[in-house]
């Protein structure tokens, strides 16, 4: 006859503490983690910023260096500045999702194929010792192949000269449309306009190579090898957020220098 602790009750009733032994400790882990992991993704974020705007350098202190970047609100819409938001609080990718602070874009309008359009939005501004801004570094995404492709893009103060471009945020293949994080592609971005001289978003990724010889070569990069639909992405998402429904009022105004 089997002992009570070899019954069926009994090895549910241990599996069953088991379980809920281990679920709470998972639970606890989880709760006692998120302040570190929130911190780790504000500086990995702030990391990529400075990166993005040729400020970073290894070894050095990210909360430091990011003392020399104002952030600022605009309403995306018109491209002003919000003079009392809280730009410390804010979170942009859940703003993006809510209904309440983001609107659905057409099909028409939706480029990058994000889906929804965050009301408002945080720039980066990288100033000189008179309190000038030398950069601009905007939020940028879009999707590619297999996932959004998130980064920053940092514009001269002429607002349309490329001086970094990083999308740091991706799944995209490995080797394939995933060297959309490669430095040395990266680099080949700098020194491009985004805008042309009717005002309007004007980036192309070129398959097989940009001709240095040609007028347009201003305004364009090498597509990526073997990665035709993540070049698209990239391409589609720069002219969504260079464009009306992303960044371009806010650029039209602070040339003007009416932000």
């Amino acid at each position: 006859m089997a002992s009570n602790k070899d019954s069926v009750k009994h090895t549910l009733i241990v599996a069953i503490t088991l379980c809920l032994v281990c679920s709470i400790l998972v639970s606890a882990a989880a709760v006692m983690l998120r302040p570190i992991q929130e911190t780790n993704k504000s500086l990995d974020k702030k990391r990529n910023i400075l990166i993005t705007a040729g400020l970073y350098e290894e070894g050095t202190s990210v909360e430091e260096a990011y003392k020399s970047i104002d952030v600022k609100m605009i309403d995306v819409a018109t491209g002003s500045y919000i003079s009392d938001a809280d730009v410390t609080s804010f979170d942009q990718r859940k703003a993006a999702s809510d209904p309440k602070t983001s609107r659905v874009l057409s099909s028409a309008e939706d480029l990058a194929s994000i889906k929804r359009l965050e009301n408002r939005s945080l720039v980066y501004l990288v100033k000189d010792a008179k309190g000038e801004v030398e950069k601009i570094i905007l939020p940028i995404r879009g999707y590619g192949l297999w996932s959004t492709m998130r980064g920053f893009i940092a514009l001269a103060s002429d607002a349309e000269t490329i001086e970094g471009f990083n999308l740091y945020d991706h799944a995209e293949t490995p080797g394939l449309g995933g060297e959309v994080a490669n430095p040395e592609w990266r680099k080949t971005w700098e020194g491009k306009k985004v805008i042309n001289d009717s005002g309007e978003p004007a980036i192309q990724l070129v398959k097989g190579g940009v001709n240095a010889s040609s007028p347009q070569a201003k305004y364009q990069v090498d597509s990526l090898s073997g990665a035709t639909l993540t070049s698209k992405g990239v391409e589609n998402l720069m002219h969504f957020w260079m464009g009306d429904n992303g960044f371009g009022p806010f650029l039209a105004k602070f040339k003007k220098g009416a932000a």
